[in-house]
């Protein structure tokens, strides 16, 4: 009987046959011009809508088409860096697709891609809603800065969350190296806990709500686009009326991350009398940077933990309020204005809450204690604002540039009331402005009756009343208009 021996038979594992090149880009719509991918159209010049199915990358890099005459290949030429992984995912799961695309000379530009549903094909996580997530992630992403493995970014998925872990599962195959190092490692690793059935379902759940709070986050670099200084001048004078030097130190910055692509060192501590506006200011400057924005009231913060989270060895723990902050802005920068610094007083005796700033202000990182994970903060922008800064540490004051917030001369009052704040009231209660004038010596009348308060809230709190009273003569006594003279507005005021 003959006896055959394999041992001596050469066997070499066909490899996977790579046909396509890498290129870069931080374009953040694809178009035709900036495609997702190229594919090889010299045979064939493809549909401008064609459907079909990545082939599996252990294989070859192509795309077959599905034609009358049959499934037809095409390879595919170049491919967007951050792509690399979310092809490799389509082809492995042979999800069925529909290109979008237009013939050029160098190929056919692939610049959309949607999933399509054929009976019995394998579905998406989230359908195609979790398809295109990830196409808008990746191209709001930056170019990976080297070899490809994964990718993370989306389409038109903002209504989109991650909370199964089937779709966290997807995304983290799909983000690779588009997510900072030290998170996507983090990930890996409480993804293996939240799929573990050697812990408890407590820390399961944790690590499943972990999960779900950083990769909905959107991490991006600390690289700010330049920003129309003309057009930050016009929104400021928007918001505030004179203030002339906080302005200027405002534009100062904004030449300043004009210049460095960067943000500032130091934030920005607004010191002054309540009802100045300084609230105004902070939310003046991230309508400016264009950036998300999140407050905190640090007069309400009695206990550390509040902000740096409770540790999961807890069944009730929870994140804290600074990274709360992060998951409500869905990205990784972000004006942070926190309001009242001055007030924030150790009360459980487990240290000062306002100490647990430094580390978010020093923009070296934040760990947040629930998470586990250092947090990127060099993109968080903070803006603070007080009363009276001798009431503030010296440590966080090293932490801010100090702008002082003063209190409006009479005469601006008068300007900022009969210019401003009665005319916002009189279009929120429908009344015409001459329904309801306030004649010069009534305005005088105004402005001395609140001569001993600073700022302007009384102010618009009087011009509430004398709208309101006009409305009311107006409504009940019939009358067509209301004037108010110092006579009137002394007897309104009592």
């Amino acid at each position: 009987m003959a006896v055959f021996d394999f041992s001596d038979v050469s066997y070499q594992k066909e490899q996977p046959e790579c046909t396509y090149t890498v290129f870069r880009s931080d374009e953040s719509i694809a178009s035709p011009e900036n495609p997702i991918m190229i594919l090889d159209n010299s045979k064939c010049q493809w549909k401008h809508h064609s459907n079909g199915v990545f082939t599996n990358p252990s294989r070859k890099t192509t795309f077959e088409f599905d034609e009358e005459n049959g499934k037809v290949s095409a390879n595919i030429l170049q491919i967007d860096a951050r792509f690399v992984s979310l092809l490799k995912w389509l082809g492995e799961n042979h999800i069925n697709v529909r290109l979008s695309g237009q013939n050029r000379e160098d190929g056919y530009a692939v610049y959309k891609i949607r999933e399509i549903a054929y009976g019995g094909g394998t579905k998406l996580s989230a359908e195609d809603g979790f398809l295109q997530f990830m196409i808008e992630r990746l191209l709001s992403s930056n170019a990976p800065t080297e070899a490809i493995e994964d990718e993370d970014q989306e389409e038109m998925g903002d209504d989109m969350k991650l909370t199964s872990l089937q779709s966290i599962k997807d995304f983290l195959n799909c983000a690779g190296r588009t997510l900072p190092d030290n998170i996507r490692l983090w990930a890996r690793r409480n993804l293996a806990v939240a799929q573990s059935h050697e812990v408890t379902p407590e820390e399961r759940r944790h690590a499943q709500r972990a999960l779900s709070i950083m990769l909905n986050i959107q991490w991006r670099n600390n690289y700010f686009q330049a920003i129309d200084p003309q057009e930050a001048r016009r929104i400021l004078d928007e918001e505030l009326y004179g203030m002339e030097k906080v302005k200027q130190r405002i534009i100062e910055t904004i030449i300043q991350i004009n210049r460095t692509h960067t943000l500032p060192a130091y934030g920005l501590l607004l010191v002054g009398p309540a009802g100045t506006g300084k609230s105004q200011v902070a939310y003046a400057v991230a309508r400016i940077l264009k950036l998300p924005w999140a407050t905190l009231d640090m007069s309400s913060i009695n206990d550390p933990e509040q902000l740096t989270g409770s540790s999961r060895i807890y069944s009730n723990a929870k994140p804290g309020i600074i990274m709360e902050a992060f998951a409500n802005a869905g990205e990784s920068n972000l004006v942070f204005i926190i309001n009242e610094l001055d007030k924030a007083a150790s009360g459980k005796g487990n240290g000062n809450p306002a100490d647990v700033l430094l580390t978010l202000l020093d923009n070296l990182g934040f760990t947040d204690n629930y998470i586990e994970c250092m947090i990127p903060t060099s993109g968080v922008y903070p803006i603070a604002t007080a009363n009276d800064k001798a009431n503030i540490s010296a440590p966080l004051m090293s932490r801010f540039a100090v702008i002082d917030i003063p209190d409006y001369t009479p005469e601006e009052k008068k300007i900022i009331f009969s210019r401003y704040a009665l005319p916002k009231v009189l279009k929120r209660m429908g009344l015409r402005e001459e329904e309801c004038v306030v004649e010069e010596d009534g305005l005088n009348a105004v402005i001395e009756q609140f001569a001993n308060t600073t700022g302007i809230r009384d102010l618009e709190q009087a011009a509430e009343h004398l709208a309101a009273n006009a409305l009311y003569q107006i409504e009940v006594d019939h009358v067509s208009s209301v004037a108010f003279d110092a006579e009137g507005v002394k007897e309104l005021f009592g």
